[in-house]
């Protein structure tokens, strides 16, 4: 596969890349590329984790990407995550574990980090001070979005050792590529910089967009330099608002339930979760889907792209309650392999069961 075939299909999976011209240099010298992405093991699997980023993942494996996944169960400690029961956060993890192999993805593919094994590494802790002593106490508030947190003096201390190790992890795992969401966009930036300035290798960033909740969008409490960026991390679908989400484990029944109640204005495209999700996950796993309606409002429409849905939703030839209807099928479809794993495997559903039983916390 040429570069540019390669490059495009980064750019189908990104929001934005920080920067193209530092991935073309990066696929012209270098055969094995390695990318990375982490997860706080905290709560059920919803949309964004279960289903988009197995999506993404496959994707960019098509480019010869290499993916290391990095258990966070440490960054979940310190986010307090099950009210910091750091032996509940790591069962956590084993049940991604079985998400993700539910979602298709290889794991004879992928290499698994947990992050308890890079914290016990001497060498580990040196750059997260040096980091740490490259960057200011300012820097640090402003980038504790990655950790879900607002900038705020009332935060517990160790939430401000989060942005450093988080940037030492991309160091640390040798990786060329940081394969984040949107929201962790602050803390791959710093990355970037702080790896300028001691002469290290710079990361390329790549950050997919988020999934919306199914609210719609939100109005966030304070507007940093970038108010569209600023409301889709605002706006994201939280697993601490079930009734704003989509698990994998929702029967379909639930996910009708959830899906009809969802914000779709009539002919609005921007900030429409309905069709974001067509988007993100409907299309990229079906080359044309149908919108099936009554005869009286003109017959089914078999759609072939993403590009043709979205125009026809904004000239108005698709009703909301059409769109909803045939998004309940789609998703349903791709969650219902996912729902049987848990009901029929035993390991996964003690594990589901188990992480049932725990209290979410934020």
């Amino acid at each position: 596969m040429d570069i540019e075939k390669r490059i495009e299909i980064v750019k189908n999976v990104a929001y934005e890349i920080i920067t193209e011209k530092d991935l073309k240099e990066l696929f012209e010298t270098k055969d094995k590329i390695v990318a990375y992405d982490g997860f706080e093991p905290s709560g059920l699997a919803h949309l964004p984790f279960g289903v988009y980023r197995p999506l993404i993942i496959k994707e960019l494996e098509k480019a010869g990407i290499r993916f290391k996944l990095l258990l966070a169960d440490t960054f979940a400690w310190i986010n307090m995550k099950f009210g910091g029961d750091i032996e509940k956060i790591r069962r956590a993890g084993e049940y991604f574990l079985e998400v993700w192999k539910a979602a298709g993805l290889d794991l004879n593919k992928i290499e698994v980090v947990w992050h308890k094994d890079l914290i016990s590494d001497e060498e580990y802790w040196k750059k997260v001070i040096t980091i740490a002593q490259n960057h200011t106490l300012r820097r640090t508030l402003r980038a504790l979005t990655i950790a879900g947190r607002v900038e705020s003096l009332d935060n517990v201390t160790s939430i401000i050792f989060y942005p450093s190790m988080q940037a030492a992890d991309i160091f640390h795992l040798e990786v060329d590529i940081c394969q984040l969401g949107l929201d962790q966009r602050k803390v791959n930036v710093l990355a970037r910089e702080v790896a300028e300035k001691l002469s290290w290798k710079k990361p390329v960033a790549v950050h997919h967009n988020l999934l919306m909740g199914l609210q719609g969008p939100v109005k966030p409490q304070k507007m940093d330099e970038d108010v569209r960026k600023d409301i889709i991390i605002t706006s994201k679908m939280s697993k601490s608002k079930p009734d704003t989400a989509i698990f994998v484990h929702d029967s379909e029944e639930e996910i009708k339930r959830k899906i009809m109640k969802a914000y779709c204005p009539e002919k609005q495209v921007e900030d429409n979760p309905v069709l974001q999700y067509f988007k993100e996950i409907v299309f990229r796993i079906n080359k044309e889907i149908m919108i099936e309606r009554p005869q009286k409002y003109g017959g089914d429409l078999e759609i072939l792209s993403y590009n043709e849905l979205e125009k026809m939703y904004k000239e108005g030839k698709i009703h909301p309650l059409d769109l909803k209807s045939a998004l309940v099928k789609y998703i349903n479809e791709v969650i219902q392999p996912i729902r049987e794993h848990f009901e029929k495997n035993s390991k996964a559903k003690e594990l589901y069961e188990e992480i049932s039983s725990y209290k979410i916390t934020r």
